[in-house]
């Protein structure tokens, strides 16, 4: 048998990956890992090319002068991590609202009362491109930094034409500024702007017929998000803005059931979304609906941490038969929160899931619901070479060792981008 040349070879440390394939891994099957001890992974050009046993893989590769060779002995080596949930690219931030919280103001109070998505309207009004850029590019490498490799990253701090595009503009220019992989959302109807505060429904219509169409036309977002709440966007005009968004061709995700049982749930099974997410307060209707349809539940726990809210109910939709992902959510108010891998101890501590279940939550399951698991989430021979090298031993040491970075090393498309 031929051998293939290799350009990297990660060697000697415990492999830990999705079972093989694209398809999201579902309820009791989110329990399975594939766990190789003392396994190696080899890489090409960016791909991955083999991974297993020492012996399997040494008879399938060949190593020249140029082979980067990475010793993983007493390591744990997984894909790179997915966050499938973000509102990366905003202007200022609500510290002020962090300590008003903190003594006991409610979310949906301060945003009531001008604070909150709109205090984030007006800096991100007022920040010029070049501000979101930098800022944007900080926080991405900080979750790089922790094994971060893809980012969703959504608008909706805008709420009018300009700033929407400004803001999907800047997503556009880190992407090419930068290492981690980023999918872009719009998120228009995120709350209710200043300018539509007595014409509501004049803004679905401005959102469906003005904004949606330009969006399209430049090619600056793959996906279209609403906040589909109380006091916010409505199950009925949600409706009529996802189904403009899929007329035009977008793929559809939703801030479903967060706040109050509303339908968002079953709203995402009726489109065939992507992705239904946060969830705290879904129905048993709800779980069902999703249970019977293709969408990713991606539960957020940073966000329900952050605001003191109820977890969602993620062994019911596990028991369900549903596939879970986690992300951040990082936002500058309900959610300050960078790092995955808080996410996922706080997915194992407040939402009775396994450390098995928080690895393919954030890696194939989330990078089901982007569109992208024929590409990535999981290390196998043909699929991009995004790799995470963390300095334990035992992969269920990355949920236990609450908020610590365990990141030692990050590849991105086979090319070292962190090394610490």
């Amino acid at each position: 048998m031929a051998r293939t040349e290799i350009d990297l070879l990660i060697k000697g440390g415990q492999v830990v990956t999705a079972l093989s394939g694209s398809a999201p891994v579902r309820g009791g099957d989110m329990q399975k890992l594939e766990i190789i001890e003392e396994g190696w992974v080899a890489c090409a050009a960016g791909q991955i090319t083999a991974v297993g046993p020492a012996e399997e893989v040494r008879e399938q590769v060949e190593l020249t002068n140029e082979t980067m060779v990475i010793g993983a002995a007493g390591k744990v080596i997984t894909p790179g991590l997915i966050d499938p949930h973000t509102h990366l690219v905003f202007g200022g931030s609500r510290e002020d609202e962090f300590y008003l919280r903190a003594r006991g103001a409610d979310y949906m109070e301060i945003m009531e009362a001008g604070g909150g998505i709109l205090s984030s309207v007006r800096a991100t009004r007022a920040a010029s491109l070049e501000e979101l850029v930098s800022a944007g590019t900080d926080r991405l490498r900080w979750m790089l930094e922790q094994g971060v490799t893809t980012v969703e990253c959504k608008s909706g701090y805008g709420l009018d034409l300009d700033t929407e595009l400004k803001q999907l503009e800047a997503v556009r220019i880190l992407k090419d500024a930068q290492p981690v992989e980023l999918v872009s959302t719009y998120l228009g109807a995120h709350a209710w702007p200043p300018e539509y505060a007595e014409d509501r429904d004049g803004y679905v219509d401005f959102v469906i017929n003005t904004v949606l169409p330009k969006i399209r036309e430049e090619g600056l977002a793959e996906f279209v998000d609403v906040f589909t709440e109380k006091g916010v966007f409505s199950v009925e005009q949600s409706r009529r803005i996802f189904n403009k968004a899929k007329e035009l061709g977008f793929a559809l995700r939703v801030h479903a059931d967060e706040m109050h049982t509303l339908g968002g749930a079953e709203l995402a099974a009726e489109l065939g979304m992507a992705s239904a997410d946060h969830l705290l307060m879904v129905s048993e209707e709800g779980i069902q609906a999703l249970a019977e349809s293709g969408v990713i539940p991606i539960l957020l726990p940073g966000t329900a941490f952050s605001l003191r809210k109820p977890y969602a109910p993620a062994r019911k939709m596990l028991d369900a038969g549903l596939p879970l992902a986690l992300a951040t959510d990082f936002n500058p108010g309900s959610c300050p929160i960078t790092s995955l891998a808080l996410v996922m101890s706080l997915a194992c501590l407040y939402m009775a899931m396994t450390p098995e279940e928080v690895l393919n939550a954030v890696t194939i399951n989330a990078a089901y619901s982007l569109g992208r698991s024929e590409r990535i989430g999981s290390l196998e021979a043909g699929k991009q070479a995004d790799i995470v090298i963390f300095q334990v031993d035992d992969y269920r040491k990355i949920p236990y060792y609450i908020g610590t970075n365990l990141v030692e090393t990050v590849i991105k498309t086979g090319k070292v981008v962190v090394s610490r």
